[in-house]
């Protein structure tokens, strides 16, 4: 059968969360033994070149990639469809194209279907991540606000089968928008491995002078990150800690205030903005502990990079993250500035503690797997197209 799938993310040159999942997913099942059977259709709308290759298929495929560029990078069964770029793409160019040459199943890796009459929509899966914005409205505008509730609701009604990404998004999903829990299934996301220098090299490059404390993540308020910087501040006062605290991430919504308290503790708190994914693994290897008390996530992938090089994690006690963490974590309540703070400490200082969740770490990323999402998703897709007139 053809596959078509929207890899309009996939190929952005940033990628944050739902980026690298949309990335991952095609990736690895591009890859996957029996995807040969199919043909796969990926619509995009960047323009591909051999300067700037996207690496698919089996690690001897990828490995031939990197010799040729983008045009040796894809396997024989799927092609390209590049569609004009626009604010709208999703709905005028993606909508145009599946009607006027429809596939026998669409996946969209990231929340939003064409808006057009459901009669005209071919079969359909979607990949919804979270609801964050129902929970904490305040972390989007009132413009994204709307466009993420309706869209995200329509593409729930008109899909055939709907993948959420944690037990947490799948529960938000059935309690805010009435999905039947027949209709879903829960596909985790795995740990990409990227390979990379040892920590000494990037601190170098960074110019960290200290042991250091890691956030990763997009700056904008649903990280938390002001009670981050404000536990920060207290040890500081407190017990003078004689590590830093790096902030890796784009700029987003509402970051100015991050920015400007992280700039009032002067040389301990290093912003390096968004960093290469090549880069991270170094950054991961180098830190004494790694910070993520985000007020909601839809998986918290980070957590799983963070165990996989070995660094102890805090991280917060809602939605999504204890799921991913299991017993690998310290879990605080991320509204506690005290608990945040005492947490931190902790992390770099009790070495007992320390070596108990990174072998936990070591463990429990072991549950997470792509190919296993691959081969889920895959099930999905081909049971999808099965019912097809039904």
């Amino acid at each position: 059968m053809l596959i078509g799938i929207d890899a309009s993310r996939a190929f952005r040159a940033q990628r944050t969360g739902t980026e690298r999942y949309a990335l991952e997913i095609i990736h690895h099942l591009l890859a996957l033994p029996q995807a040969t059977v199919h043909r796969w259709r990926l619509y995009t709308d960047t323009i591909l070149s051999a300067d700037r290759p996207i690496h698919f298929g089996t690690v001897s495929q990828q490995k031939k990639s990197r010799e040729g560029g983008w045009p040796r990078s894809l396997p024989a069964h799927a092609e390209i469809a590049h569609l004009p770029g626009s604010p709208i793409w999703t709905h005028r160019f993606l909508g145009a194209s599946i009607r006027q040459n429809p596939p026998d199943v669409l996946f969209i890796p990231a929340h939003v279907l064409p808006l057009m009459l459901p009669g005209l929509l071919p079969p359909s899966v979607v990949t919804v991540h979270d609801l964050g914005y129902r929970h904490y409205p305040g972390s989007r505008s009132r413009l994204e606000r709307w466009h993420l509730d309706w869209s995200t609701k329509w593409s729930c009604y008109v899909a055939n089968h709907v993948i959420a990404i944690s037990q947490s998004t799948a529960s938000d999903l059935h309690r805010f928008y009435e999905v039947p829990k027949e209709k879903m299934s829960v596909i985790h996301e795995g740990l990409p491995i990227q390979v990379s220098g040892g920590p000494k090299s990037n601190n170098r490059r960074f110019d960290l002078p200290r042991p250091y404390g890691l956030f990763v993540g997009t700056l904008q308020p649903r990280k938390n990150l002001l009670r981050l910087l404000q536990a920060y501040a207290q040890l500081c006062k407190s017990e003078r800690p004689e590590w830093d605290l790096v902030l890796v991430g784009a700029k987003g919504w509402l970051s100015a205030e991050i920015e400007s308290m992280a700039a009032e503790l002067t040389d301990a708190v290093h912003m390096l903005g968004y960093v290469d994914d090549s880069i991270m693994p170094a950054l991961f290897k180098g830190a004494r502990f790694f910070a993520f008390p985000s007020l909601f996530e839809g998986f918290g992938l980070p957590i799983l990079e963070a165990n996989h090089y070995g660094v102890p994690v805090m991280t917060a006690n809602n939605s999504s993250l204890p799921e991913v963490a299991g017993d690998a974590a310290l879990l605080v309540d991320p509204l506690n500035v005290d608990e945040i703070a005492s947490a931190m400490l902790r992390l770099s200082e009790d070495e007992a503690l320390r070596q108990k969740l990174i072998a936990a770490g070591y463990e429990n990323v072991k549950r997470f797997s792509w190919e296993k999402a691959a081969q889920e998703t895959l099930a999905v897709l081909e049971k999808v197209a099965s019912q097809k007139g039904r």
